[in-house]
């Protein structure tokens, strides 16, 4: 897949596609699910018939990100999947291009005009996909009406996304964030088409696990907030083995953590990690984060933790795949 990083590369992709045709889609495409899914197989539909291939435009940060870091009462909403699992899942889905738009002040101020003219005109795009509640450009005007009108004019397709139901209910990001939130982590799996993982390298803590004989696997996290807050049992990735344990996710109160952090303590496991890259699958929640009064009465918990941990996982029947 080809990744186009910003506007100012869009020449270099043309050099390098002169004779490829697209059919597009814009969205945020946060966590690749059921609903973004059948959009990617509904656009090969048309690609095998047209000859065209697939391109994915979506922005980073999310529109809210942004605005919830110039407005103080905006809230940003909470990320499923950092960007890089975005770009991975794309890739795995057979995605020809995949084209990374950096939301900023230039890309607010942006004139819907100018976005279709500079940005859109210029990919070679013969088809577009999108949803008729999607709105862009300065104080959002642009709409799927304008698209219509402007693909007239440039001699190209703007077709209607079809809205995705489970239960009759529409497939969506938000959703699938009430599940995680919820702790429905089989409604997620469900919605996302399969289980809910957080994947990242494992990096240098401040050793604290060690001293309370808990050894843990720091993960380093996106600045984005995940939907994801507590204790949790969970099953871990790392190559082409796989283990069980716990995880922590949050700012370690008891030790005046500031920074959340994801703490996963992998069982029956003694292995020096540090710079591979884990996948932890979230199962189900022991229970929220909360401030001991130190660190014997936080050990002491931990105990309880993995003991119910590890019931919980053999009365589900859940061992090592």
């Amino acid at each position: 897949m080809y990744l186009i990083r910003g506007q100012s590369n869009i020449e270099l992709f043309r050099e390098k596609h002169p004779k490829d045709s697209f059919i597009a889609t814009i969205g945020n495409f946060d966590g690749l699910h059921l609903g973004h899914k059948e959009i990617l197989k509904n656009m090969l539909s048309i690609a095998k018939r047209k000859k065209l291939k697939r391109m994915v435009i979506f922005t980073e940060p999310h529109a809210k990100e942004f605005f919830a870091e110039e407005i103080s009462s905006v809230e940003a909403p909470p990320r499923i999947s950092p960007w890089r699992d975005k770009y991975l899942s794309l890739k795995k889905n057979g995605v020809d291009v995949a084209f990374f738009l950096k939301f900023n002040s230039n890309l607010k101020r942006m004139t819907p005009e100018i976005f279709a003219d500079d940005i859109l005109g210029n990919l070679q795009i013969r088809s577009l996909m999108i949803g008729d509640d999607f709105k862009f450009g300065k104080d959002r005007k642009g709409d799927f009406n304008f698209l219509v009108n402007w693909g007239k004019k440039k001699g190209v397709d703007v077709l209607k996304t079809e809205t995705f139901k489970i239960n009759d209910r529409r497939v969506s990001s938000t959703r699938i964030r009430e599940a995680l939130i919820n702790n429905d982590f089989e409604e997620a799996k469900i919605l996302l088409d399969r289980p809910y993982t957080f994947s990242g390298k494992v990096v240098h803590g401040n050793q604290l696990g060690r001293t309370i004989d808990v050894p843990t696997a720091n993960l380093w996290l996106p600045k984005t907030n995940l939907p994801i807050k507590g204790v949790y049992g969970v099953k871990i990735q790392l190559e082409n083995r796989k283990f069980l344990g716990i995880a922590n996710m949050g700012l370690r109160p008891t030790i005046g953590g500031t920074m959340p952090v994801l703490e996963v303590h992998i069982f029956n496991f003694s292995e020096d990690i540090y710079g591979q890259r884990i996948q932890v699958e979230f199962c189900f929640k022991v229970r929220d984060e909360k401030k001991f009064s130190g660190l014997d009465q936080l050990k002491e918990q931990i105990k309880k933790d993995i003991s119910y941990t590890l019931n919980t996982f053999d009365s589900n029947l859940w061992k090592i795949p």
